[in-house]
């Protein structure tokens, strides 16, 4: 019965760092990659990322530099979460886990706020940049 307790706690563990190192990875290819041409596949897509390249190459790096931010951080708090409930019975660490996954929803999601606020700050209704941030 342990080992399966075992097993299972390695098994949320891989799970709960699902999200943390897709962002992470996902993020680095939005930063470092950007893709070069505006698409309606990959990327980060939204009506004001998609107006010209200078916003489409704005928005993608500042949403990966905010993914791997998040997934920087989000990685070791996971993994110190369910640390937490090593050697307890599956339906805690299963619990656990499903909170864990849960709260890195937040900032998964989360990064379209600043991001689209960075746009709006930067960019005018038009794409074009704004004259105070030339």
């Amino acid at each position: 019965m342990e080992e399966f307790q075992m097993g299972f706690w390695i098994f949320m563990l891989i799970m709960v760092l699902l999200i943390p190192l897709t962002m992470l990875f996902f993020g680095w290819l939005l930063f470092r990659k950007t893709p070069k041409e505006i698409n309606y596949v990959y990327g980060y897509r939204t009506k004001r990322s998609m107006m010209n390249e200078e916003t489409w190459r704005f928005a993608n790096q500042y949403f990966g530099k905010a993914w791997c931010l998040c997934g920087l951080i989000s990685v070791p708090l996971s993994v110190m979460a369910i640390t937490l409930v090593l050697g307890k019975g599956t339906e805690t660490v299963g619990t656990i886990g499903g909170i864990i996954t849960m709260l890195q929803m937040i900032p998964l999601v989360g990064a379209i706020i600043p991001t689209e606020i960075a746009l709006k700050k930067n960019f005018d209704e038009n794409g074009k940049r704004s004259k105070r941030n030339l």
